[in-house]
């Protein structure tokens, strides 16, 4: 079956770009193509520096013809809707229609549309222009005196349908004063000559000889495992970086790795400032020695082949490396002579936010906050303060300045060159975190103290000024910082209660749930061991790893049928007496065995269960829950709840009531599916 071919050929795209963007190219093609009637069976996108490429397999010569049956009004309608009919089935009139009968609502009108199918070449000629001119880029521009935009100019596009044996036709469209043809272009240094292609295996080829690797996977590969086998011939190892990996793979088609080195006398500056200055500035790969520690080396992709051994390009970058290296050390030697709190002032020049007021006054925020805290979770008083104090200091730094993704760090590395506490030096870093998901957890208590006020002073003020997350939108990353919270208390198992208010406390609910859930727990039990006034998130987490754990068991999964059998027995009841039954038993109105030892079973499992969530021993109460099963399973096996004697009766419906009662000490089973 034939294959489209379509490459779209500009300008550099960025690299930050790319990928999204072959991905959205494939989406836009094959929707329409889906929309216009036209089947595949597979496709692919690619995408270099210039270049998006697209190929599609097994679409058919033409679409097929269709033919759809509309049903209309019954006939004798009113005008207004047979009108309506007729417009939405295309007819001109009613007599166009034919009608049928159905014994039971009558005759009524049906539409026949029949559409011939299309040649695909004409369908791919109307959607591709469409595709490329609705393209959606996080920015774009325009070129020339043209009014198209597009991410970077566009210079050539190549479309080609047919099959594998014929010579392939090319969709005639023009964009942006480009007419589509089966042209483009090699490596723009090593082979710009303009290559004639017919169909994608030969355009992959074709693009290979002339130095462009199409595959960013692939050229990701190349990058990592040329630069892997370089260091390890020197002993060395690349310290891999995703991020990096990817976007240097978006800067070459033809990817050519060197080595590169710089003064060993730059390795005082801390390493985490040498790999930042390396990776912004020159988009190289810093390296390891076999101690584990930074070398004074570092890898170079590049986009050419050189005919010197790479001697120029390595001394370029060692030039440029050079000299950021060199204001690296400058601005730390000059920020290591400033002791941190010195900058404290700076931070009233600093607007945090127009409604929550400068950086410093968070700062005296955080600091009492912090301070209250600390008892909390056995940390210093003075060195919460302390640590709080000098959180925020390193943000006026010039290191900081030039690389903002190294406060806490920074500040960490100020604080103990002068002479700090290594626990407030660690805080100091350390309250930022977590960031994500991977991200390390405080473990210390002064930065457990801090990192926690840190993160509940913004909640707080951003809740105080009704500024909260809405759908995907969330400016100030409160959801990390409620996320951050959670896994602070419950990775140091923290007996810690939030004191927010009752909106703020749902907002950490609703956070709780989705960790939980992520970690494997059942929506029913997470929502069992929360009520609407739950602020003690070690307690909730504690309680539905319990609840799991007792409902995998029989004893659990017949327990729980046995409490749901009582609960809707007293809810039938209740309902019906027109009153609630509280759980007063009165022990000379039982009658049974079963219904004795039910009741003295409940009675001293009500006690143990009272005691060990006392301890927060959920597991323990639980426990103490699945001993109930038996009592429970030998009452409704012998036990007529509504016995004629009323009083029995009523003392029965008041035992199973002191049963959901005694069970929803630790968990709402009535939100427990099954």
């Amino acid at each position: 079956m034939p294959e489209l071919l379509l490459e779209i050929f500009s300008e550099e795209i960025p690299a930050r770009f790319q990928r999204r963007a072959a991905e959205d190219l494939k989406k836009s093609v094959t929707n329409a193509l889906v929309d216009a009637g036209l089947v595949y069976e597979g496709a692919q996108a690619f995408v270099t520096p210039r270049r998006l490429a697209l190929t599609i397999a097994g679409l058919p010569a033409r679409s097929p013809d269709t033919r759809e049956e509309k049903k209309g009004p019954k006939v004798g309608a009113p005008q207004p809707a047979i009108d309506g009919f007729l417009r939405a089935a295309g007819l001109s009139s009613i007599d166009e229609a034919t009608v049928q009968s159905d014994p039971k609502k009558g005759d009524f009108y049906i539409a026949i549309i029949e559409k011939p199918g299309a040649d695909s070449v004409e369908l791919l000629s109307q959607v591709l222009p469409k595709v490329i001119a609705d393209f959606g880029w996080a920015k774009s521009m325009r070129w020339g005196s043209g009014t198209f935009q597009w991410v970077r100019p566009l210079r050539a596009i190549t479309a080609t349908f047919g099959t594998e044996n014929d010579e392939p036709v090319v969709i005639p469209f023009t964009v942006a004063g480009i007419e589509a043809g089966q042209t483009t272009f090699g490596h723009r240094f090593l082979a710009p000559e303009a290559i004639r292609v017919r169909r994608f295996e030969d355009y992959v080829m074709s693009l290979e000889r002339a130095k462009v690797v199409l595959d960013i996977d692939r050229r990701k590969d190349i990058i990592k495992t040329d630069a892997d086998n370089l260091a390890f011939a020197q002993g060395l190892s690349v310290i891999h970086d995703e991020g990096l990996l990817e976007e240097v793979a978006g800067l070459v088609e033809w990817p050519n790795v060197m080595m590169g080195s710089f003064d060993p006398a730059f390795l005082k500056v801390p390493e985490e400032v040498i790999i930042a200055t390396i990776r912004a500035n020159q988009k190289c790969f810093c390296i390891r020695d076999a101690s584990g520690k930074l070398a004074p080396n570092f890898i170079i992709t590049s986009n050419q082949i050189p005919t010197d051994g790479g001697a120029t390009i390595v001394a370029g970058n060692e030039r440029v490396i050079r000299a950021r290296l060199s204001d690296a050390a400058f601005f730390y030697e000059n920020d290591l002579a400033n002791p941190l709190e010195n900058g404290l002032p700076k931070l009233e020049d600093m607007v945090f936010h127009a409604k929550l007021g400068t950086q410093k006054e968070m700062v005296d925020r955080l600091v009492a906050l912090a301070a209250e805290i600390a008892p909390q979770v056995g940390a210093d008083v003075e060195a919460t303060k302390r640590a709080a104090l000098l959180a925020k200091a390193d943000l006026v730094t010039a290191m900081v300045g030039e690389f903002p993704e190294l406060q806490g760090l920074m500040g960490r590395y100020y604080a103990a060159a002068q002479g700090e506490k290594a626990e407030i030096a660690t805080a100091v870093e350390m309250h930022y975190k977590p960031v994500g998901p991977s991200d390390r957890v405080p473990s210390e208590p002064v930065s457990i103290a801090v990192a926690l006020a840190d993160k509940l002073n913004v909640l707080s003020g951003f809740w105080s000024i009704d500024e909260k997350p809405t759908g995907s939108r969330d400016p100030f990353a409160l959801r990390r910082a409620a996320l951050g919270v959670i896994r602070i208390i419950t990775e140091n198992n923290l007996k810690f209660p939030l004191k927010v208010d009752a909106d703020l406390l749902g907002f950490f609910h609703d956070r709780l749930k989705v960790s939980l859930r992520d970690a494997g727990a059942r929506h029913d039990l997470v929502d069992a061991v929360i009520s609407a006034d739950s602020n003690d998130i070690l307690q909730i987490t504690q309680r539905a790893e319990a609840l799991t754990e007792l409902l995998s068991s029989d004893d659990g999964k017949n327990l729980l049928a046995g409490y749901k059998r009582a609960a809707n027995i007293l809810a039938a009841e209740e309902k019906k007496d027109g009153k609630s039954y509280a759980g007063a038993v009165n022990a000379s109105a039982l009658k049974g065995a079963e219904e004795t030892a039910l009741a003295s079973a409940v009675e001293t499992v009500s006690a143990a269960v009272s005691a060990k969530v006392a301890q927060d021993d959920y597991k323990g109460a639980m426990a103490e829950l699945a001993t109930l099963r038996a009592p429970v399973d030998a009452f409704f096996e012998a036990v007529l709840v509504n016995d004629a004697d009323a009083s029995v009766r009523e003392n029965r419906l008041n035992l199973l009531a002191r049963l959901r009662d005694t069970m929803r000490l630790v968990a709402d089973f009535g939100k427990v599916a099954g």
